[in-house]
């Protein structure tokens, strides 16, 4: 048997309803509650996104013993903690093996200070490597810092205060210097800043005929630390200029304000190299965007 289906001509498809104003809104709404969740989950994570950034420094005035010497760069923690009890950064620095570590300010946040949080994780440090240590402007404003500076001392870190020491290895040596933040002293304008730290060098510094390493907080006076013979300064403070463009750098930073030069990377001057960390953490803003958070593994190379 047969069957035959007829389709009945001139059918009309069911017309859509229209979304009412109401619906338009609550859809309108979802999305953009849901976008704003989608970046403020990928600012989360990636301001929490420790990378390793690995710099070679050649210098023909470095002793052969230190050739492969590996310093290792922490700045501008901020009290951040990587990690519980910051054990995602203490395992990165097991993992890179360094000679030492360099912790160039801002270990602590002015605006929400916790002396314990920082020591705990300089406990966890000094076991992987010997530390040093330079204040930044945000241990400048609080009176907590005595309080560290004394855990930091009895921690066994070494805290570099307009002074210097040595690094022996094989018998050879270099020498490292480390300078206290301008903000110590009477909260300089940026034109005082230069001055006090053209007297701060032109008054502690020696030069010793060694090849230097010099901690500061501050990478916008890298003019007046290549006025002097040092031959590697590392530093901090400008987190990466904030917010990243591509092609472009940092958008903002202290001391230096918009598009600003020395934002973070390595920069040479005079016979001066100058490496420049995006730091950890986060204070004013309380997030980045295109700027992950890092740690500087510097390797030195005696070129001749």
């Amino acid at each position: 048997m047969e069957t035959e289906t007829k389709i009945k001509k001139g059918t009309k498809k069911r017309d859509r309803r229209k979304l009412t104003k109401k619906e338009k809104t609550i859809i309108t709404l979802s999305i953009v509650i849901a976008a704003l969740l989608c970046v403020t989950i990928w600012i989360a994570t990636t301001n929490k996104a420790l990378g390793i950034t690995r710099v070679s420094v050649g210098s023909n005035q470095l002793p052969s013993a230190f050739d492969g010497y590996k310093i290792a760069h922490v700045s501008d923690l901020h009290n951040t903690e990587i990690g519980k009890g910051n054990e995602g950064l203490i395992e990165k620095l097991r993992e890179t093996d360094p000679d030492i570590i360099a912790i160039t300010g801002d270990l602590i946040d002015s605006n929400r200070t916790n002396v314990e949080v920082s020591l705990a994780f300089v406990a966890e440090a000094v076991k992987i490597a010997p530390c040093y240590y330079v204040p930044g402007n945000h241990e400048s404003r609080v009176s907590e810092y005595e309080l560290l500076r004394s855990g930091l001392k009895n921690l066994g870190v070494t805290v570099l205060e307009n002074e210097g020491t040595t690094l022996y290895k094989n018998d050879e040596a270099i020498s490292i210097f480390g300078v206290i933040d301008p903000m110590f002293y009477e909260k300089p304008t940026y034109a005082e800043e230069k001055r006090v730290m053209e007297e701060l060098l032109n008054t502690h510094f020696r030069d010793d005929g060694r090849f230097t390493l010099m901690l500061s907080h501050r990478p916008e006076l890298f003019e007046t630390y290549s006025d002097h013979p040092i031959e590697l300064v590392l530093s901090g403070h400008a987190h990466g200029g904030q917010f990243r463009l591509p092609f472009i750098g940092g958008l903002y930073a202290p001391a230096q304000g918009a598009f600003p030069k020395y934002d973070s990377g390595i920069f040479t001057e005079n016979g001066t190299t100058m490496i420049v960390s995006r730091g950890i953490g986060n204070s004013t803003f309380p997030f980045r965007l295109n700027n992950n958070p890092e740690l500087i593994i510097v390797e030195l190379s005696a070129s001749k």
